[in-house]
């Protein structure tokens, strides 16, 4: 499939009916969901007949193009139910039922130090390992109580997939998540720099628009020296 014709089918995605700024829901969009599948399967060959996880998956827009590359399985975590049932009508609306299922759970939690995030281990770590390629657009961690979720986040990818993970962040934080993979024994590419274009949605935003510059980075663990 070409990259326009992605881009046009994931136009049809529906976005949030009431998104929740807390969770600071934004829409993914069909621009950004294209390039980064795209660029995943054309460039990597990491989609087609791959297992793939989507954390964070909201409306299903990066799961539905993942199965609209040839995944042969892609389950999609999200915490909030009104997003699930959006993606759930999205995934019928596609016609991916067979390739795409839903799963509602919270990768972190409140840890015992106040005012801080850790993830939830009994949801993680039993699925260590269990995908090809992991595809995330995070919440960046902006909002009160949520430091360091973006982190958090891709540090659940990279456990949960033993392949590649594509994950979006503000490019602002480039240097400390290369610094976080090598932590992890995971090296760090940048493959993009892209425009997240966030709409007014919520009533503190002042503009009809703002363009967030982000990083699509590809981790994938070291090779080990021979």
């Amino acid at each position: 499939m070409k990259l326009k014709q992605l881009e046009g089918y994931l136009g049809e995605v529906a976005a949030f009916k009431n998104p929740k700024v807390q969770l600071e829901q934004y829409p993914t969009t069909a621009h950004l969901a294209a390039r980064v599948l795209y660029t995943a399967e054309s460039t990597f060959g990491d989609i087609d007949g791959k297992s793939v996880v989507d954390l964070g998956c909201g409306c299903g827009m990066l799961s539905i193009a993942a199965a609209m590359m040839g995944a042969c399985s892609v389950v999609g975590i999200d915490v909030d139910s009104d997003a699930l049932e959006v993606a759930q009508e999205n995934i019928d609306e596609f016609e991916v039922e067979e390739v795409v299922e839903l799963m509602q759970a919270s990768l972190c939690h409140e840890a015992a130090s106040a005012g801080s995030l850790e993830l939830d281990n009994q949801l993680v770590t039993p699925m260590k390992g269990k995908f090809d390629t992991a595809i995330l657009n995070p919440p960046f961690g902006t909002k009160p109580g949520n430091k360091g979720i973006d982190v958090l986040f891709l540090q659940a990818a990279c456990s949960m997939a033993t392949g590649a993970v594509y994950s979006l962040h503000k490019t602002s934080t480039r240097d400390y998540l290369v610094k976080k993979a090598e932590s992890w024994g995971f090296e760090c590419d940048v493959l993009a720099e892209l425009k997240f274009d966030v709409p007014m949605m919520y009533k503190f935003h002042k503009k009809k628009a703002v363009d967030i510059e982000v990083d699509l980075l590809r981790l994938q663990p070291k090779r080990k020296q021979v």
